[in-house]
């Protein structure tokens, strides 16, 4: 089936291409578009325009949004597992209970975004931008967050048990009862305990 080309669609008919096998959309915009509780696993929406969306409780497992916006997006316990969500902007987006397992997030943008209770267990975070983000009792355990920007993000009861945490930025981000027991910090080929550091 020919791929939808990049133009405004509203919610009834990205489901009724979506029912009728279409996964690509691509550069489609959807802005302030209501897809709350509804399954769009496998969708591409490659550099999508999703600002202000709603995406509660969704299923959007192995989905392509790559370079998407989801500035200000409602992700309330959206379900991205195994996504692909390199360099999306996810700026203030509220993920509060998300599932973000093993969702590529490299270099993605998630400054000020609400992850509060959300699982990110083996996502890639490297080199992503969460300056300021919420991350109060998220869970990272086993994420990589090489050369992630964690400034100013509140960490408090965050688990990151064995993640990786190569050049990653702590100023002043707050770490009131965050498990940091087994975090490692790369140096050279070997890995070490983040206690090496002084944590």
């Amino acid at each position: 089936m020919e791929s939808w080309k990049a133009g405004c669609m509203d919610a009834d008919e990205l489901l009724k291409r979506y029912c009728a096998g279409e996964r690509n959309f691509p550069e489609v915009s959807l802005h302030l578009v209501n897809l709350s509780e509804v399954c769009l696993a496998g969708i591409n929406l490659n550099r999508a325009n999703l600002t202000n969306a709603a995406l509660s409780q969704s299923n959007l497992r192995q989905a392509n949004l790559i370079e998407a916006n989801l500035t200000a997006a409602v992700l309330w316990r959206t379900d991205f597992s195994g996504a692909n969500m390199i360099l999306a902007n996810l700026k203030a987006a509220n993920l509060i209970r998300a599932t973000l397992r093993k969702v590529d997030l490299h270099k993605a943008s998630l400054t000020k975004a609400d992850l509060r209770l959300a699982d990110l267990r083996y996502a890639n975070l490297s080199g992503a931008n969460l300056a300021g983000a919420d991350l109060r009792y998220a869970n990272f355990t086993g994420a990589n967050l090489s050369g992630t920007n964690l400034s100013s993000a509140n960490l408090t009861g965050a688990n990151l048990s064995n993640t990786y945490l190569s050049h990653t930025n702590l100023a002043k981000a707050i770490l009131y009862k965050t498990d940091l027991s087994t975090a490692h910090h790369k140096k050279g080929s070997e890995i070490m305990p983040l206690s090496h550091l002084g944590f």
